[in-house]
C-alpha cells in the first residue's frame, strides 16, 4: 500500500475510506485526529514477531527525514544469562543494537526500567521488589521527546504485568499510541489482533503484518486487510517473509551450542538460513546439498566424505558431532572455502533441536539484517498515513 494511498486503495474495491477505518477517531485518517501525542508504543502479539525491527525501519526512515528520535525499552527482555543484582544498570541488548545503529546519545535513550528474568519476576514475587514502575515510567516524560519517542514493548501484550508494564498499561501511562507488529498465521492473526484491538482499545493505531509467505500477500491484501480495516484496525503494511531475517549467525550457532571453533573464527559473522543433517551416503547428499543455500551442516565427525562434499556447496557453517576430530585434509578445505567448522560435545538429535529453536528466536543483532530492514521497512509501510495517524508533520515521501 506504500505506492497508493487509502483513500485510492479503498475507493477501488467501492468503499468509503472513512467508513472502513470505524469510527475511532485515532484511527480515522479521513475524519479529526485526537491530539498528537510525542511517543509512539511499539508492540507484539507474540514474541518474536518483528517488533525490533520494525521499530528500528520506522526510526531509521523519521531519522532520514530530519526527524529528532528518542528511543526506549521500559521492560527488558534480551539480557546475558544469570541473575542480575540489584542496583545493576540494566541495558538491554536489542537497546544496545539499536541506538548504536542509529547513533542515539545518552539523552536520546530512555532507561530500561527492569528486566523480564527470572531472577527479577521472583524478587517481585516474594514482595522484595515493591518499587512503582508505572510511576518510574510516568518519568519518561521529564525528558524531551524530540519529535517523536519510539517506545517498545515486550513480546506479547500481556508481558509484564507483575511489574504493571504491560503494554495497555504503558500506553496508558504514557498516553501514546500502538502500532503492533504480527507475524502472519492464517488461523491465528485474526483472533490475536482483534484480541489485541479489546485489550487496547482506542490507543491501537495500527498493525504490521509480518513474515507472510510471498505467494499469499495478495490473498491477505485483498481479504484479510478489508475484514481488519472495517473493524477500526488499520492495517499499515505487509512485510513479507523474509530467509535473511530468520537467519541467525555462526556466532549465535556457537554461543547455543557451547562449539569449539576449529577453524575461521574470523568468519563467525557468517549468516545461517537453513539446516541440513548430513547422514546419508555421499551421492544423495551432494545432490541434497545443492538444493540448500546458505546452509548449517551437521554431520558426524567420523563422516569426512560428506563433510567434503558439504564444504563444495552453499554452506555457512560445517558442526560435528561425536567427540571425533576431523582430518587435517577437511580442516585446510574449509580454511580455503573460508568456512566455520564448529566441533560439539551433543549427539546429533540435541544439536539439531538447538539450532532449529534458534531459527524461532533470532533477534536484531547484525548490521546486514538492519540495513535489509531499513530496505524492508521503507518499501512495505504506508508511512504517509502513519505520519497522518500520529499527527506529524508532513513527511516528504521517499524516493
Amino acid at each position: 500500500m506504500n505506492s497508493q494511498s487509502f483513500d485510492d486503495w479503498a475507493l477501488e474495491r467501492g468503499q468509503d475510506p472513512v467508513k472502513m477505518v470505524g469510527h475511532s477517531p485515532r484511527n480515522d485518517p479521513g475524519g479529526k485526529v485526537l491530539p498528537s501525542s510525542p511517543y509512539l508504543l511499539l508492540g507484539s502479539t507474540e514474541a518474536y514477531s518483528g517488533k525490533s525491527a520494525l521499530t528500528l525501519g520506522i526510526a531509521q526512515y523519521f531519522q532520514q527525514q530530519g526527524l529528532q528520535i528518542t528511543y526506549g525499552k521500559p521492560l527488558g527482555t534480551c539480557f546475558e544469562e544469570g541473575p542480575i543484582k540489584p542496583g545493576t544498570v540494566l541495558i538491554d541488548e536489542d537497546v544496545r543494537f539499536i541506538a548504536e545503529t542509529l547513533n542515539l546519545s545518552d539523552e536520546q535513550r530512555y532507561p530500561t526500567l527492569v528486566m523480564l528474568d527470572p531472577t527479577s519476576v521472583q524478587r517481585r514475587l516474594a514482595q522484595v521488589d515493591s518499587t512503582d514502575y508505572l510511576a518510574q515510567l510516568q518519568q519518561y516524560r521529564d525528558r524531551p521527546p524530540g519529535d517523536i519517542a519510539l517506545i517498545e514493548g515486550a513480546g506479547r501484550l500481556v508481558d509484564g504485568q507483575v511489574f504493571n508494564l504491560d503494554l495497555p498499561q504503558m500506553a496508558a501511562a504514557l498516553d501514546a499510541p500502538v502500532l503492533l507488529a504480527n507475524r502472519w498465521s492464517e488461523t491465528g492473526s485474526v483472533d490475536s489482533l482483534l484480541a489485541a484491538q479489546q485489550a487496547l482499545g482506542d490507543r491501537l493505531l495500527g498493525v504490521v503484518l509480518n513474515a507472510i509467505p510471498r505467494t499469499e500477500i495478495e490473498h491477505v491484501r485483498e481479504t484479510l486487510v478489508p475484514f481488519l480495516e472495517v473493524r477500526g484496525i488499520p492495517v499499515l503494511g505487509l512485510l513479507p517473509q523474509s530467509a535473511l531475517l530468520r537467519s541467525v549467525s555462526v556466532t549465535e550457532l556457537v554461543s547455543r551450542l557451547n562449539a569449539e571453533v576449529l577453524c575461521c573464527r574470523d568468519r563467525l559473522d557468517l549468516m545461517v538460513e537453513s539446516l541440513t543433517i548430513g547422514a546419508m551416503n555421499v551421492n544423495s547428499a551432494m545432490e541434497y546439498f545443492r538444493k540448500g543455500r546458505n546452509m548449517a551442516v551437521v554431520t558426524g565427525g567420523d563422516r569426512a566424505d560428506i563433510q567434503l562434499a558439504a564444504l563444495e556447496t552453499s554452506t555457512q557453517c560445517l558442526i560435528l558431532t561425536g567427540r571425533v576430530a576431523p582430518l587435517p585434509q577437511i580442516i585446510s578445505r574449509a580454511e580455503e572455502m573460508e568456512i566455520p567448522i564448529l566441533s560439539v560435545q551433543l549427539d546429533t538429535l540435541t544439536t539439531v533441536e538447538i539450532i532449529d529453536q534458534a531459527f524461532g528466536q533470532v533477534r536484531l543483532h547484525e548490521i546486514v539484517k538492519a540495513q535489509y530492514v531499513s530496505r524492508l521497512v521503507r518499501e512495505a509501510l504506508d508511512f504517509q498515513r502513519l505520519q497522518t495517524l500520529l499527527g506529524l508533520p508532513a513527511i516528504a515521501t521517499a524516493s
